[in-house]
């Protein structure tokens, strides 16, 4: 099979298989055919995760014709392998503000919640589940003012329309989660976790059903620009060709090797999740409230309990291309720090996955050149923010800009280099800022 010059897509996986994870134990994944001819359509969706697929099924949803390009299996990449926390708003959603202003903060954050509502819209409109369960606590590895973390959340639940941040003290925070490892948190309400795989099996379906073509086993190699026919792009894959007007590039983490215009954006980096054994009264006891939680580490620790009693728990980045070999090591050394009590707990699944972060950590929604957009760069919020830009995208090509225009407004700042030299350059800077993370403040629990 193909492996061509976009080594993210294979250097860590086996082709065409999407990642031993326990996602993938517990999802029943179906086959789409390769594409092996050549075929017109009006829309081609390169990626079949989240901005993919909610791309396609816009755009099919407005009588356009459309296929979706997978280079291996459907929800493969970051969509079918991440957190599976609903987060609200955007990556460092408090720069907006101080950007664009106060106005600007609060409409994008009424797009983000309408993000959040989408996802679960779109679970019930077409049927499928996706395990939503609700709540996200974002806790404190340092000491901080209580008083003026409460004064902010007010602040900031009565400007934002559908925010509902309660602050948490110690022993508040002991009805989520039964660790000494934090001082305080921030329960948020109106946010969750899901089943992230389920999320794009479903959103594939739906796509199908609204006559959208989905082809698995099909990496895009180039895509070329036809300068003396009525249609603008001819899109070519080991087997086939796809010649179409509009191309959407929704690969996220994976665009190394493919339309540099996009990749300037952009810069991927790796994340590892481990599921331990089935724990029983024993994660019940340390996640009595069953919300997900997230902290406050430049490298963030994310985890929370999984439908068989497990403990899904998410840490660890890395920048280059491969993933280290110890990383399920690492990731329970981590997880042992926040719950010393699971130091004997197996660990039956652990993987990897690559994401894509920008300088700001908002994403990157733009139209790189008439008719060809790219959306990616979520920065750790895709599992809304991903379904919502691809839809917008869909919508934008068929005539509805609104949502596109005000996305594609946020500025990402562009990234030096080539493929290979913006993943070190972001670990080395990156490195020195989760330095912190090992600096022990005054009296802190660490």
């Amino acid at each position: 099979m193909y492996d061509g010059s976009m080594k993210l897509l294979y250097v860590n996986d086996t082709a065409g298989q999407h990642a031993n994870s326990w996602y993938h134990a517990t999802a029943t994944v179906p086959d789409y055919p390769t594409l092996n001819c050549v075929e017109h359509y009006d829309v081609c969706v390169i990626g079949g995760g989240y901005t993919g697929l909610s791309a396609a099924l816009s755009a099919a949803s407005h009588g356009l014709s459309v296929c979706v390009l997978e280079a291996h299996r459907v929800g493969w990449g970051a969509s079918g392998r991440n957190g599976g926390q609903l987060g609200s708003g955007f990556n460092h959603h408090e720069s907006i503000e101080k950007t664009y202003g106060l106005d600007a903060s609060i409409a994008y954050w009424v797009l983000a919640e309408r993000a959040k509502q989408q996802v679960l819209e779109l679970s019930q409109t077409h049927g499928f589940d996706i395990n939503y369960t609700p709540g996200i606590v974002n806790t404190l590895h340092r000491a901080t003012s209580l008083t003026r973390l409460a004064k902010d959340a007010d602040e900031f639940n009565a400007l934002h329309p559908g925010a509902q941040l309660e602050v948490l003290n110690a022993d508040a925070l002991q009805e989520h989660i039964k660790s000494d490892a934090y001082y305080a948190g921030v329960f948020d309400k109106s946010s969750g976790h899901l089943h992230p795989l389920k999320l794009a099996i479903g959103l594939a379906k739906a796509a199908r059903a609204a006559s959208a073509d989905i082809y698995e086993t099909s990496p895009v190699t180039r895509i070329e620009r036809l300068l003396t026919s009525s249609e603008r792009f001819r899109i070519h894959t080991p087997q086939g060709q796809v010649i179409t007007n509009h191309v959407v590039c929704a690969m996220n983490g994976y665009l190394d090797g493919l339309e540099a215009k996009a990749r300037t954006d952009v810069i991927p980096i790796n994340n590892f999740i481990i599921a331990t054994e089935p724990l029983g009264e024993r994660i019940k006891a340390l996640l009595p409230s069953n919300a997900a939680v997230a902290d406050s580490r430049f490298v963030v620790n994310y985890f929370r309990r999984s439908l068989d009693d497990r403990l899904l728990f998410g840490g660890g980045e890395n920048y280059g291309y491969q993933f280290p070999v110890n990383y399920p090591e690492r990731v329970k050394r981590a997880m042992v720090s926040v719950f010393p009590s699971l130091h004997d707990a197996r660990i039956d699944f652990a993987w990897g996955g690559t994401l894509g972060i920008t300088r700001t950590r908002w994403p990157s929604v733009r139209e790189l050149e008439p008719g060809l957009y790219s959306s990616s760069g979520y920065s750790g919020h895709g599992v809304a923010l991903a379904n919502f830009c691809g839809s917008a995208v869909g919508k934008a090509i068929a005539g509805n800009t609104v949502d596109f225009d005000l996305l594609s407004r946020l500025t990402t700042g562009r990234i030096p280099g080539s493929d290979r030299v913006r993943p070190w350059l972001a670990g080395m800077a990156m490195g020195g800022s989760a330095l912190i993370d090992r600096i022990p403040s005054f009296g802190n629990k660490k």
